[in-house]
Order: C-alpha cells, then structure tokens, then sequence
C-alpha cells in the first residue's frame, strides 16, 4: 500500500493538486545544464542500451516526488545530490516535481496515467505495476538495468525486483521495501505489567494483552484497527497472511477469504471490539488515526510498518523512546510492499539511461543519497527505522553498521522485530479495488455488534471475484 520520506502506504485524506516546483541543476564549470527544448538529448550517448550514461549526454529530466519547501531537511538533500550528481553528469537537468501533500494519491495516479501527463520518472507503489501497464504507461528498462548501470543490482533482493517485474521484464527500479509488524506504546505495555521487550506473538496474546491495556482506563485503547479509506481490507489481508490465509487464490481469479481463516480473523476482532471492550469505541479509522492514538498514549499496539515511528515522531511530536516492534503475531507470512520509479513510456533512449543514472545514485547506492546515514543524522532526520532495506551480502552489512553507527532512536526496541523476521508476501492483484470491497468486512464487524461474519465474507468473496473477472 507509503514512507515518512516516502509514504509506503496508500494514506487517505485530502490532496492538494499537484504543483510543479522546478530545481533546475546548474551546470559545473560553465557546461549550458539545459536540454533541447523538447527535453531530448543532445551530444554523446550510446547506441548499447547497457552502457552507462556519456558524461557528455545532455537531457532534462523531470522527477517525481521531489520533497515539497515545508520539508526543509529533505529538499536540502535533494538539492544536494543534484549537485553531485551533475559534477558527473553537468548536461542532464533536473526538473523536480513537488506534491503539497503525499508523493502519490490514488485518484490523481490514475488520472495522470490516463492522460500521460506523468514526469519522465514517476513514483508508484509496488502494487501499482499491472495499472500504469494497462495504461501503457511504463518503459521496458530490461536492456538498460546491469551491473555497468547499477553496480548494486546483485545485492538487490530479487523479491523486491520481482515486484517489479512481468513476464520477464522489468518496469521500475526501488526506493524502499517495507514488512509489516506489530507496532507497541512501551509506556502502556510497562503500565499494563506487560512486558515491551517482548510484545506477542499471537493472535490470543494480542487478545490478553489488549485487554490488560484497556484496563488502565482514561479512554485507552488496547489494539486498534482501521476500517476505512481501503486501509480496513489492506489490513484484512495483512491478518490473514499472518494465519497462513490468502486473499486471491493462485490462479488470481478467485476470492479465497471466504473461509476458516477469514472467519478466525473476524471472530477475533469482534470478541476484543465487543466483548473485552479494547479497541475503544470510535471506529471508521483510516491511515493517521491510529499513529495519532498510540503517539498521544491512547493505543497500545496496531499493525504498521516501521517508518510509522518516524512519522509519529517528526509529524506528531511523539518520542523515538516510547514505541517498540515484534514480528506480526502469527507469524506465517507478513505483508509486504514498497515504492519504486518507473521511467515514462517513450522518453528517448539518453532519457532512460540518463533516469536510471539519477536513480542508481539517489537510491540505490550504499553510502550516498538517500542511504548517507551520516548526513540525515547532520540534518535531524530519523535513523535506525529497520526498513527501508533491501540489500543483501556486503551491501548489507556496509548499511546495516552505517545505520547502527549513525543511529538517532533506540535501534533496541526493534530488537523483536529484526531478529525474527518473517517472510514477506505480496499484496493481491488489483488490491485497491479488493481492500475497497473488505472495508465493508471491517467496518461491519467493529460498528456492529450483531455482524453475520458469514455474511460479510461470501458478499466480499462475490464482490472482489468480480472485480477479479474484470483483470
């Protein structure tokens, strides 16, 4: 489904639309920065889709998400890796595009992709892939994606570039990765005589704890879950990879919900809503209620990613020292998702290699861009969330000790988390259109107290098979 950088999940709530902020990349040593006026490519270049980007080359480049004048530590740092960037490549420009709110917001994504009106580098979500192909909107970077291009590419975790991926080719190339865990308030589980180190592990503890915590009184909460603005069936799903279950059946044509599972899922949450009263009374929660419930000490524990803590703290005004993290309880597969770039369908070939340059530096290189630990601690940005990190072998270890060494929270508390991973598992085809449908679920088992759970399953299950019919 977004990040505090990079919101990983789809976050509902109003979108201002889209300004269009350009930084233009001035050029080293008196070299003209501009393109021609059609934004092509003039001088060097290569006919060999796998060879690097001619120094020589000169294109301009428009980008997706560049970070918007009220994140000021942020757009610093884009400004910053422009200008190294150009040191190497002083003729391709960098056109920023800037969002007042998230980097990307469904209905906008869509009318973009439809009209292709989006930038030569655009921003999507994993789940976006078969959406922006249908609308023949992203380029095949097969040819141009090597170790010359992106020397990093073997330490890349192939799930993650699988993501991205289809029928062999791949579309787009990542910023960040994300699992989902089970996100605690270690001021509650301490006043609730639990312990923080070591949040639950299972679905029955989750239950005895959430009621240890609403015991405390004062409007206090024990787990929360969301119900609303997709988010409710994007948790859903999350619930039911954790039991062992499955939204789409393998064929990917058949709700697969309807079932033991499902009704485990929805039996638990409809004992703890109705019968052990902990998880409070207001529901309809979409994306930034529940971060806002454990930041104020409202909420012990819900299912996130761990970049809601950054968020928490820097938008919120909470403490790094008050949240911890373990593993979904459960335990059999996790939800798992990211973001990416995808490079617009017939940009000219300098374009591509000119994109996947910027990118390998901005986000795909250990120690630079957005993996320069040293330089977000200097500007008072978090350090030491587990995600994003998709590297594998060296690169790993090299970011992992960067990480530790540059730390500004307490990587301690995440302990449970990183030392059991558990595996992850993509999100369901058409999975906006599903977690839409399994809202309805959600919300009828937490508004109402005399929800048919069967019911809600098999009118879901029909829905979303419908939708599945119309791929």
């Amino acid at each position: 489904m977004r990040s505090a950088r990079f919101r990983r999940t789809r976050r509902a709530g109003a979108v201002a639309l889209v300004s269009a902020l350009t930084l233009t990349a001035l050029a080293a040593c008196g070299t003209s920065a501009g393109g021609n006026g059609s934004g092509g490519s003039q001088g060097g270049g290569s006919a060999d889709p796998a060879a690097p980007l001619d120094p020589k080359t000169k294109v301009t480049l428009t980008i997706d998400c560049m970070p918007p004048t009220a994140k000021a530590a942020e757009l610093k740092e884009w400004k910053e890796d422009v200008a190294e960037f150009n040191r190497k490549y002083p003729d391709v420009t960098i056109q920023g595009r800037s969002t007042p709110g998230q980097c990307e917001e469904p209905a906008r994504f869509t009318a973009m992709l439809k009209a292709h009106s989006q930038p030569d580098v655009f921003y999507t979500y994993f789940t976006d892939l078969q959406q922006v192909l249908d609308n023949n909107g992203a380029a095949d970077i097969t040819a141009y994606v090597g170790d010359k291009t992106v020397p990093l590419l073997k330490n890349i975790d192939p799930h993650v570039l699988g993501a991205l991926k289809q029928g062999g080719k791949l579309y787009g190339l990542p910023t960040s990765n994300y699992t989902m865990g089970l996100l605690i308030n270690r001021k509650l589980f301490q006043q609730a005589g639990l312990d923080p180190d070591n949040p639950p592990r299972t679905w029955d503890e989750v239950r005895a704890d959430a009621k240890k915590i609403a015991g405390l009184g004062n409007g206090i909460a024990g787990f929360g879950e969301y119900s609303a603005a997709n988010t409710g069936g994007w948790h859903f799903t999350a619930q039911m990879y954790s039991r062992g279950g499955d939204i789409v059946d393998p064929s990917g044509k058949k709700a697969a919900f309807d079932d033991d599972i499902g009704r485990q899922v929805l039996q638990n949450l409809h004992a703890m809503r109705w019968d052990d009263d902990s998880m409070g009374k207001t529901q309809l929660l979409k994306w930034g209620d529940l971060q806002k419930q454990v930041a104020t000490d409202k909420l012990g524990m819900f299912l996130a990613a761990p970049d809601d803590i950054a968020y928490m703290v820097q938008q919120l005004g909470a403490r790094y020292e008050n949240f911890g993290m373990g593993p979904i309880p459960g335990e059999k597969a996790t939800l798992a998702g990211g973001n990416d770039y995808m490079i617009k369908k017939g940009i000219s070939p300098d374009k591509i290699k000119a994109a996947i340059a910027w990118l390998n530096f901005k986000t795909l290189t250990v120690g630079k861009g957005q993996f320069d630990w040293a330089r977000t601690k200097s500007d008072d940005l978090p350090v030491g969330v587990p995600q994003p990190n998709f590297w594998l072998g060296e690169s790993k270890t090299k970011d992992d000790a960067a990480r530790k060494a540059n730390a500004t929270m307490p990587v301690e508390n995440f302990r449970s988390f990183m030392d059991d991973p558990v595996p992850g598992k993509a999100e369901p085809p058409k999975a906006q259109e599903i977690y839409k449908v399994l809202d309805d679920v959600m919300s009828g088992v937490l508004t109402n107290e005399n929800a048919d759970i069967g019911k809600l399953l098999s009118t879901a299950a029909a829905q979303v098979n419908e939708v599945l019919a119309n791929q």
